[in-house]
């Protein structure tokens, strides 16, 4: 590992708890109906994601370019490479760790699905943007979906699947492993013990209650995560920023689900 990997991870890591606490603003063409929902507004939504003090966004490089500059040195600045949708309907690399480099990045992050026929394709994104990260001292921050085509395509959570995510990720050679929780303690525990770079946990799908994804990173966190990157859970609570304080309180101060709504007044 290079230097310049070193001190870009040493940033994405560097609250004194050890833990990362990231949000997701990146969610591009799998979002659906732009109007409606959290992202309607992505200046206002990234306006409300960084008020909840987060170590560091992902978001894609259109956005940074336009929108990241006036919060330049507030957090830790990931570009998003990976643009698909769980059917293959759209496909596409969309960045590199060099347009990265040019935006002042810590992190390059590559959204994956694996599973299904086209997955070797995804594999071949990942491997070939690792190495060219190296060049430049450039980590990846690897965001595994498994999918499941049994009635469609859709994104899945099993312990199976997400261990093999998991294993995607480290054996393409990437820095930080970003996959969904399985609800499963134990086999969460089991898949991050035998994973030797840092995994933090996807947001996942948008649960009923805020209390609820505050719960499964608490679960997370206990089971060895070094943090979660939150999206959907994230800006699509009710308030953003309290909701960010939220999760701040599970990742970094080690609080209950019930002791970090109450902290946060949300």
């Amino acid at each position: 590992m290079s230097l310049g990997t070193k001190v870009r991870l040493a940033r994405l890591f560097s609250h004194p708890s050890g833990k990362l606490f990231g949000g997701a603003v990146d969610h591009f063409v799998g979002y659906g109906d732009v109007r409606k929902g959290g992202l309607a507004d992505l200046p206002g939504a990234l306006a409300r994601v960084m008020a909840g003090k987060p170590d560091y966004v992902s978001i894609q490089p259109g956005t940074a370019r336009h929108l990241w500059p006036q919060y330049a040195g507030k957090a830790s600045l990931v570009i998003q490479a990976g643009c698909f949708t769980p059917d293959d309907r759209i496909s596409e690399l969309i960045a590199t760790p060099e347009d990265a480099v040019r935006a002042g990045a810590d992190a390059l992050a590559v959204a994956i699905p694996v599973r299904g026929a086209t997955e070797g394709k995804y594999i071949r994104w990942l491997t070939d943007s690792v190495n060219a990260a190296a060049r430049y001292g450039m980590p990846v921050v690897a965001h595994i979906y498994p999918r499941d085509f049994t009635d469609g395509a859709k994104i899945v959570f099993t312990p199976d699947e997400i261990a093999y995510a998991a294993r995607i990720g480290y054996e393409s050679g990437v820095d930080v492993i970003k996959i969904g929780y399985t609800g499963d303690f134990e086999s969460f525990r089991e898949t991050v013990r035998t994973c030797p770079v840092p995994v933090v946990i996807a947001g996942g799908p948008k649960t009923d209650t805020l209390l609820g994804a505050l719960q499964q990173t608490a679960d997370a966190i206990r089971a060895g995560a070094r943090g979660a990157v939150v999206g959907r859970n994230l800006w699509g609570h009710g308030d953003p920023e309290k909701a960010a304080l939220a999760f701040r309180g599970v990742i970094h101060d080690g609080l209950s689900a019930q002791d970090a709504l109450a902290k946060a007044g949300a």
